[in-house]
């Protein structure tokens, strides 16, 4: 028990460290690897020396291994092949091509700046080449740009994972053998990608046919069994040959992903958590084993060759790569500007470092510290200023645009609407498939289906957009609906109509103790009512600009307006994107409101006209001047009013 205290002591604090780092990362919206890091060298030999990754010895590769496998299998699997369709041809070029670009450029700066041999030179470029999905996943859900960037970097970053691993241990096998035939190196990276495609794609097809007919198995089973089924097909492809595991890894997610299984989303989810956990330790260990003697041994050629990879090598690689894409130049520039380097670079550092030690062949900690090098200044220079050259170059999209609402009712309808005519998604669920009808008439993008089967959520594009809104005619479904999207979705802004009290017996969650789930368009009376005067066309669509925060005249009419039913706020206006106005929400200066004004005459001329045509167009509220006074009840207001 004693003898394996320290290794359990090793693991424990490792998990717990690299946890603390992704919840740092979380609140201070930076890429985690750099608390990883920074954590991981603190906690070693050159900081407390409390973590000593060389205990767990042959384990530690073991634990690599696998956890990679994890890793490509996760990121193959949140592929989407349509968009990266829009893509292909740059995405291959940057594969392949860029690969190779890459790989002579890396090498000569190794060479010439960090006074490398040239065998110790191209495969520390080999090792680079990669730009690692583990890091690129969370700095694009931090800095929303493009989609058209987005897909080439996560498309990149998954699919030269496995290529540049295996690149790199082909480099290792002529190191090792003191020959450099050029078809040795291009049978042994074909032979390895060929074997690890191929058994992805069956082992990938087998699994997920077994996963769509086995339905006696729970959802917690079946990610289970992926998961066994993942490292059984990943263990069969490196006994066929070394390494050729990597790529069967993506393939199979890729395959898995195509098969459109069960409950995809529960899968990525647990993978997607397996990874963080996996992606947290290995930084945490790696980094740990780091000697940071071997850093400052570089000199300064380790950072020389460091900035030519990233700016003159990587924009090389994509202005080449990219030449006919149709890809503006600001594109192409943040393309160049965004690539670091993660797990799969450090991991096989690492194991290739303690090979040429064991091999007696001199490089093996200068590789190792180079390459960490390379990690840390890619992700603190190009993680920390993404966001900054994105806005820079207008590509930086607002996050988490657009809405889901439940419910085709008029007022969802309109809501839509809106949206649409603001450039955002809409899309639109219910269970009547005439009212399904009624919004594609209108133009609208509407999907037969209940709002409780979470996959029809998913097609409606909810983990993207920022807005998901309950609008049923009942409003206990509504609440029980948003409360389930926050558990499995949670997306930035989730609403939901229903009363300030809702029933005890048919609402098992109180919105108190919920407070991410917002109320809109209170009372279900309200909603109805609402509803009907859209339908009967006595209803005025307007918009004002909200002047003074406070009471203010303007303030007063618009809550005795509210209270007195005639007027219900749609839509605030905030910096340019839409929200839905929540019933408690705080409203500032230079919002534009959005309303429906309850306007009865409109429909009587309508009926003594005999005139068919009905069209809601934006209309300012009547100005009225903002003088500050005390506040009197709107009570007293509406009284006022009614006796007018």
């Amino acid at each position: 028990m004693d003898s394996s205290l320290p290794i359990t002591l090793l693991i424990v604090t490792a998990v717990a460290a690299g946890i603390t780092a992704q919840v740092l990362a979380e609140l201070f919206k930076i890429p985690s690897i750099i608390f990883l890091l920074t954590f991981g060298i603190a906690l070693g030999s050159d900081g407390f020396n409390l973590l000593h990754p060389q205990l767990l010895n042959q384990g530690l590769d073991v634990l690599v291994s696998l956890s990679v496998a994890l890793i490509l299998f996760e990121g193959g699997l949140s592929l989407e092949l349509s968009v990266l369709g829009e893509v292909s041809t740059s995405l291959r070029n940057l594969v392949t091509l860029g690969t190779l670009i890459s790989l002579v450029g890396g090498g000569m700066a190794a060479h010439w700046l960090a006074e490398f041999p040239w065998a110790i030179a191209f495969l520390y470029a080999a090792i680079v080449v990669v730009t690692g999905p583990t890091v690129i996943g969370p700095l694009l859900r931090q800095v929303s740009v493009e989609r058209q960037v987005a897909s080439l970097l996560e498309g990149e970053g998954v699919l030269i994972d496995p290529v540049g691993a295996i690149l790199a241990v082909v480099v290792l096998d002529v190191i090792r053998n003191g020959e450099a035939d050029p078809f040795q190196v291009i049978n042994g990276l074909g032979l390895r990608l060929g074997i690890g495609a191929g058994i992805g794609i069956i082992g990938g097809w087998a699994l997920g046919q077994f996963l769509k007919r086995t339905t006696f198995l729970s959802d917690d089973l079946k990610n289970l069994v992926s998961l066994a089924g993942l490292w059984s097909l990943f263990g069969l492809a490196q006994i066929i040959r070394s390494e050729a595991g990597l790529m069967t890894s993506v393939v199979a997610g890729v395959v898995l992903r195509a098969a459109a299984i069960p409950e995809e989303r529960l899968l990525r989810r647990f993978k997607s958590q397996l990874t963080t956990l996996a992606i947290s330790v290995l930084f945490i260990l790696l980094a740990a084993d780091l000697s940071l003697d071997s850093v400052m041994a570089l000199g300064w050629g380790g950072p020389l060759t460091v900035i030519s990879l990233m700016w003159v090598v990587r924009p090389l690689n994509v202005w080449m790569c990219t030449w006919n894409s149709g890809l503006e130049w600001q594109q192409k520039f943040f393309l160049s500007w965004i690539s670091p380097r993660g797990i799969v670079s450090a991991s096989v550092a690492s194991l290739f470092s303690i090979l040429l030690t064991e091999r007696g062949i001199t490089g093996g900690d200068s590789i190792k510290a180079l390459v960490f090098l390379t990690i840390i200044m890619t992700v603190f220079v190009q993680g920390l200023t993404a966001g900054l050259v994105a806005r820079q170059l207008n590509l930086a999209t607002s996050q988490s645009r657009g809405v889901v609402i439940v419910g085709s009712t008029p007022i969802g309808r309109l809501i839509a609407q809106l949206f649409q005519s603001w450039g955002e998604t809409a899309f639109l669920i219910d269970t009547d498939a005439t009212a399904c009808q009624t919004a594609q008439k209108e133009g609208l993008r509407a999907f037969h289906s209940s709002a409780m089967d979470m996959n029809a959520l998913e097609l409606a594009g909810l983990p993207k957009v920022g807005t998901f809104l309950a609008l049923t005619q009942n409003s206990d479904v509504n609440l029980v609906l948003a409360q389930r999207v926050m558990e499995e979705f949670s997306p930035p802004r989730v609403l939901a109509g229903f009363p300030s009290d809702p029933s005890p017996t048919s609402i098992t969650i109180k919105t108190d103790t919920s407070p991410k789930v917002r109320q809109t368009f209170a009372g279900e009376g309200t909603f109805k009512n609402w509803n009907q005067y859209l339908l009967d066309k006595q209803v005025r669509l307007g918009e004002t600009i909200l002047r003074n925060s406070g009471f203010s005249l303007q303030t007063a009419h618009l809550q005795t307006l509210m209270y007195t039913q005639q007027l219900l706020p749609l839509l605030i206006e905030r910096e340019g994107q839409l929200q839905v106005v929540g019933v408690h929400d705080e409203w500032m200066i230079g919002d534009r409101l959005i309303y429906l004004l309850y306007s009865p005459k409109p429909e009587l001329l309508r009926r003594l006209s005999g005139s068919r045509s009905f069209r809601l167009t934006l209309e300012p509220l009547p100005e009225v001047e903002d003088i500050p006074i005390s506040p009197p009840s709107v009570e007293a207001i509406a009284d006022d009013i009614a006796q007018v």
